[in-house]
Order: structure tokens, then C-alpha cells, then sequence
């Protein structure tokens, strides 16, 4: 499954001193696998800085606690920097009060909200030159929860139309796929996207807001999951093969998660 926020780990934290600044990280342990050197393991601790402002470091069971926080002051300066955009990133993140001025996003552009009153008119959403203009027959005390549910089912709508296109589209990398996979779209708070163990795939509405190739990635991440349900070596070995800069799209997504989950 794609998720937004890393799931639930046990806990082994630490900190170092960057500037004026203690920075916070966490420890995740993972299993050596069989016959791989002490040498061959202090190459594998990995550290991702997450959109949440986590700082997750995977580091094999065996490996010392100094291999380990010299891994982390080497790439200190790494961590700070991507700290600080990502809060800068949270620091503009605020409930939608879908009133005019706001911004949405689609396919990767951000469009800004216009809401106008038409006595005339049928209420709808649509989009026009630069801006997603929503349309109200009035404009009472409802009007909030007017505008909020008409852009949600725009962004349902379009969703629909937009994964089933790029469905179509990545299906022929997916070899090892029979047929055309059954999907629904439904919201979540923490994932991009779901594979059931029979095959079913679920879509978050919210990914049309994201660039066609963010919305590949989930799509592809999926379909791997059909060959393999969970995220073993060959899981990753076969995405890489069907994407190859995943890693780079993944890193972009996430990036912008808060953004394009806020409502």
C-alpha cells in the first residue's frame, strides 16, 4: 500500500545538535538477511525525513549505535534542509473555508477558487482560465457546506475519469496483470491507494490533485502488489523495473501530501 504516514514503529530515538537546533530521529531495525557481512550492513542504513517532519533511520539489527549516527552527521546538513522546507510546507496548511481566493489543485496546477452568486443558474463547478469557479443559485447560511460538497464530487468525478485513463495507459507495463483490474475511488486519510488481495485496487480522490506522473506511480505501486501483496525485495525490484525513478516521484508526492490531503 502507498502510504502518506509511516506506520507504527518501536521506539529507539536520538538526536543531534544541528545549529542551535536539536533535531529528533528514529531508529527502525530491520533483519540482516542471511550471509551478508557487519561491512556489507553499515552501508545500509538509510534516513528519509518525512512530510510529517519525522526523521526515520533504518539500520540493520546488528548494526552499532556509532555506524548509525555517523550515517546521520554525515547527511545533517541534508536533514535540516529538508526539515525546514517541509515546514515550511505545513506552515501554509490550513482547513479549506472554500470562500473565494483559496487554492485548489489538479493535475498538479493550482487553480485559485472563485465563488460567484447566479440567480439564473444551475449550481456547478467548473474550470476557467486559471480558476475553479463555483457556481450557487444563492447565497444563505449553507453556503460553506454548498461549495465544499460541489468541489469534493468535482474532484470525485474527475478522479474517476483521470485514474481509468492512466490505468489504461500503465496497464501494458503491467505484464504479469490479466485483464483490467477492478477499481473504486474512495477517500482516505493516510494512503494513495490500496490493492486487496484479490486484485482490487482503491484510488484517493485527492491523487487527481497530484501531476499524471504521481498519479502512475500509485497506479504502478498498485498493480505491483497484484504479483506481490507485500513489500519484499522483488516488490521493489519489480517496481524499479516498470519505473525506474520512483523513488524521485514518491519523494514529490510526499512533498506535497499535506497540501493536496488538506480539506
Amino acid at each position: 500500500m502507498t502510504s502518506v504516514e509511516s506506520p507504527e514503529r518501536a521506539k529507539e530515538e536520538y538526536s543531534f545538535v544541528y545549529g542551535d537546533e536539536a533535531v529528533c530521529y528514529e531508529v527502525v531495525r530491520k533483519p540482516l538477511s542471511q550471509g551478508a557481512s557487519q561491512q556489507t550492513a553499515k552501508r545500509k542504513v538509510t534516513i528519509k525525513v518525512h512530510p510529517n517532519c519525522e526523521v526515520i533511520v533504518s539500520a540493520p539489527d546488528d548494526a552499532e549505535r556509532s555506524d548509525i549516527h555517523d550515517a546521520v552527521m554525515k547527511r545533517a546538513k541534508w536533514i535540516y534542509d529538508g526539515l525546514k522546507e517541509f515546514r515550511g510546507h505545513l506552515e501554509y496548511v490550513q482547513a479549506k473555508q472554500y470562500v473565494s481566493g483559496e487554492m485548489q489543485f489538479y493535475l498538479g496546477r493550482r487553480y485559485v477558487l472563485k465563488v460567484v452568486e447566479d440567480n439564473d443558474a444551475i449550481a456547478s463547478v467548473k474550470m476557467q482560465r486559471g480558476k475553479l469557479l463555483v457556481t450557487l443559485r444563492r447565497f444563505d447560511e449553507s453556503k460553506t457546506k454548498q461549495v465544499k460538497a460541489l468541489v469534493q464530487q468535482w474532484y470525485f468525478n474527475r478522479a474517476k475519469r483521470i485514474f481509468h485513463e492512466r490505468l489504461a495507459v500503465m496497464l501494458p507495463q503491467a505484464e504479469w496483470v490479466t485483464g483490467l483490474p477492478s477499481f473504486r475511488v474512495l477517500p482516505m486519510t493516510k494512503q494513495w491507494g490500496s490493492c486487496s488481495a484479490k486484485g482490487k485496487l482503491m484510488l484517493n480522490p485527492h491523487l487527481v490533485k497530484a501531476p499524471k506522473e504521481c498519479i502512475d506511480y500509485v497506479i504502478l505501486h498498485e498493480l505491483c502488489h497484484i504479483a506481490e501483496y507485500n513489500h519484499s525485495e522483488r516488490f521493489w525490484r519489480l517496481l524499479s523495473s516498470v519505473m525506474p525513478n520512483w523513488k524521485e516521484v514518491k519523494s514529490r508526492l510526499d512533498g506535497m501530501a499535506e497540501l493536496y490531503l488538506s480539506e
